[in-house]
């Protein structure tokens, strides 16, 4: 069918829904399930047959409108904030996919560059983490000791600094994000060379293995949660370089709106990398195998969570309209 045909055929009908939607007479949940199925039947055909068409365009907004109307006619009860859990974060975390593996990437390159350089520059080490940082970590290494870093502070002074501390990294790769995108890289590519610095200062003393099982023990979900907020900030700071079929100011609105959704899905996995730094990691001599389940069940929660739960929701959601940020 033509697209004019189509809109001819449609339109009517889509102007009444429009006009249902203003006049605010849109209480009864069944009426609106009712026009989110027939306006997501369209959208679909649309999507299929004139991709990036203003129709298309159309029919998204429209959608979205409706399904905000559904949620702001549903009675706010317990299930509203497993609804978001489960349904919501996966969802925008979905849409953010191509941003998310951007943002591993870059980080991933940028551990290259760090151990690369560290093993050509025998300065490179002192440069990125500071003389005083490694002075104290040769000196434990002497001891005997070389994860005592993680000893020094109280429990929970170690913990609410630590969370506090991966929030305030985690935002801000975020946050950096206005900077169309580029902020959010330079984040990413710093920490990431930090990270390779790091590794490389512990190889080059013969602790590499050790250092890993401490220090991935909160690290799995610390690092994880760095690369997932970079991906959030990448969705915000693309949604300013290309909007697309929207306009700038509207793109921006929905790549922010996604981007904040992920954040807050990070939540808990800043609070437990944090319990996990301040109370579990300075048990550096813990049994290789408890180590080995701690790493293995942090690693296995970020893919299950990130990667292939959203996977199914979307699947199970797919003509939900969704502002999808490469």
């Amino acid at each position: 069918m033509q697209e004019v045909a189509f809109l001819r055929q449609n339109a009517e009908k889509w102007k009444q829904f429009e006009a249902l939607l203003r006049s605010g007479k849109t209480a009864d949940p069944d009426r609106l399930a009712d026009l989110f199925v027939e306006v997501t039947d369209d959208l679909s055909y649309a999507k299929t047959f004139y991709p990036g068409s203003k129709t298309t365009q159309y029919l998204n907004d429209l959608a979205a409108d409706i399904h905000k109307a559904i949620y702001r006619n549903k009675r706010e009860e317990s299930s509203r904030f497993l609804t978001f859990w489960r349904t919501e974060v996966p969802l925008a975390v979905w849409a953010s996919r191509r941003a998310l593996l951007i943002s591993l990437m870059l980080f991933s390159i940028a551990v290259g560059i760090g151990v690369v350089s560290a093993q050509g520059d025998a300065g490179f080490v002192r440069l990125i983490l500071g003389d005083a940082y490694v002075n104290m970590t040769l000196e434990n290494i002497e001891k005997g000791d070389p994860m005592a870093v993680y000893k020094q502070a109280h429990e929970l002074d170690m913990f609410l600094a630590i969370t506090f501390n991966n929030v305030r990294v985690s935002f801000l790769a975020f946050a950096m994000g206005l900077l169309a995108s580029f902020g959010t890289a330079y984040i990413l590519l710093s920490n990431g060379i930090m990270l390779g610095a790091f590794h490389t200062l512990f190889f080059q003393q013969g602790l590499l293995f050790k250092s890993l099982l401490v220090v991935y023990i909160h690290g799995t979900l610390e690092i994880s949660a760095i690369i997932i907020a970079g991906g959030a900030g990448l969705v915000m700071g693309n949604s300013l370089l290309f909007p697309v079929t929207y306009s700038r100011r509207q793109s921006f609105v929905r790549g922010a709106k996604q981007g904040v959704k992920v954040i807050i899905g990070l939540v808990p996995v800043f609070i437990t990398a944090g319990l996990l730094e301040g109370f579990v990691t300075r048990y550096a001599d813990m049994p290789l195998v408890l180590s080995l389940l701690i790493i293995g069940g942090s690693l296995t929660f970020i893919l299950w969570y990130f990667v292939t739960y959203p996977r199914k929701v979307a699947a199970r959601h797919s003509t939900l309209p969704v502002h999808e940020i490469a």
